[in-house]
């Protein structure tokens, strides 16, 4: 399978984030990306293509327009009331605080306030060159689709930061722009009557919802741990179907704590069943492999061999197909979980790890 990168992932190298009010050091840094890419370097079955620069046309069938355009500047606003090298906001917008239910102007006098209006948490730092390694995620996954879209089959997308939290006004989860919807609309504008977007991340892709919850063309379907128990907490729910032309396009399938290979994989079954009823043209995967036992952010009991088998799952759908990285964060084995998704999709035999560690020895952290 062909696979794209940008070294603009770099950029974003946070040192802390804030979890429960409390420091900590980051999650969401290079050395995931670098773990993939190098497993994927080593595997003849892969082959490496560089990231090509595609603008802000595409960004902007998603996202807001006046939210990209402080994105591009928010740091240096910013950094000047922080102590910390990272950007956080101090206060977030409620929905308390709306109006009449209408969101309020954007504060421009104040950089802080303006950090809250766009974020709705403090785990997403913001560092001088946050931005353009957004715009390299999102230049990776459209040069994949990029791929599909000439010669169809499978490519890889390792985007990095993740996108499937960012709305299209709102940032958060480790997300500032959302790649997997990005890619969904230029399926979209390009010409395809249905798109599905699977995602199998461990947290509920609430951003992607969003964007397409009142869109009949295209079908979200997420497995992903209960909101009840697990961050993003308010949205991902089974009840939650669609709106308007959108109802019944949109289908959520939360797992309980402890959910082992079993309960994973008849989620992913079911999520597919119905991408095949609704005729998707074209497949777009939000490829998250912390639902691993051994993720520090997880608390479901899903093994190394199921990633090969949800990537068989996948492959035998037959559609034209970009799978783009989302979370996974035990560095140990990500590299091999995303590889057998991948070689699970291509039909290829899986790989396997030279040790087992044991599963004990994990301490999550819930959110």
């Amino acid at each position: 399978m062909e696979w794209i990168r940008s070294e603009q992932h770099q950029l974003h190298n946070p040192a802390l984030e804030i979890w429960a009010g409390t420091p900590l050091e980051a999650t969401e840094t290079p050395d995931r990306a670098e773990t993939i890419a190098a497993r994927l370097a080593s595997d003849a079955r892969f082959v490496e293509l560089e990231a090509t620069s595609h603008g802000l046309e595409t960004v902007l069938r998603v996202h807001d327009p006046a939210m990209v355009a402080w994105f591009e500047t928010c740091y240096e606003e910013c950094a000047p009331w922080v102590e910390t090298r990272e950007i956080f906001p101090d206060t977030m917008l409620h929905p308390g605080l709306l109006m009449g239910g209408k969101r309020g102007p954007e504060p421009m006098d104040a950089p802080l306030g303006r950090l809250g209006y766009w974020c709705f948490d403090t785990m997403t730092p913001i560092v001088p060159g946050t931005y353009q390694a957004a715009l390299g995620a999102v230049d990776t996954a459209l040069s994949a689709y990029d791929l599909v879209a000439r010669r169809g089959g499978a490519a890889y997308a390792l985007c990095r930061p993740p996108g499937h939290h960012a709305a299209r006004s709102m940032i958060g989860g480790f997300c500032y722009l959302n790649n997997a919807a990005i890619v969904a609309a230029a399926m979209r504008h390009d010409g395809a009557e249905r798109v599905a977007i699977l995602d199998v991340d461990y947290h509920h892709g609430n951003g992607t919802q969003a964007i397409f919850y009142e869109d009949a063309d295209v079908h979200y379907v997420s497995t992903h741990a209960d909101p009840m128990r697990a961050f993003p907490y308010f949205a991902g729910y089974a009840n939650e179907t669609g709106l308007g032309k959108g109802e019944g396009a949109n289908l959520n399938l939360p797992l309980p704590k402890g959910a082992t290979d079993e309960l994973f994989l008849g989620a992913v079954r079911t999520g597919i069943e119905a991408i095949t009823q609704r005729g998707a043209e074209q497949l777009v995967i939000s490829l998250g492999v912390d639902t691993y036992e051994l993720d520090p952010l997880s608390d479901l009991c899903v093994s190394r061999s199921a990633f090969h088998e949800v990537g068989k799952l996948i492959g035998e759908l037959g559609l034209p197909t970009v799978v783009v990285q989302e979370g996974g964060y035990d560095t140990e084995d990500l590299g091999i979980n995303v590889a057998n998704v991948l070689l699970g999709i291509e039909g290829e035999n899986p790989l396997t790890a030279d040790t087992v560690r044991d599963a004990s020895s994990k301490i999550a952290r819930h959110v």
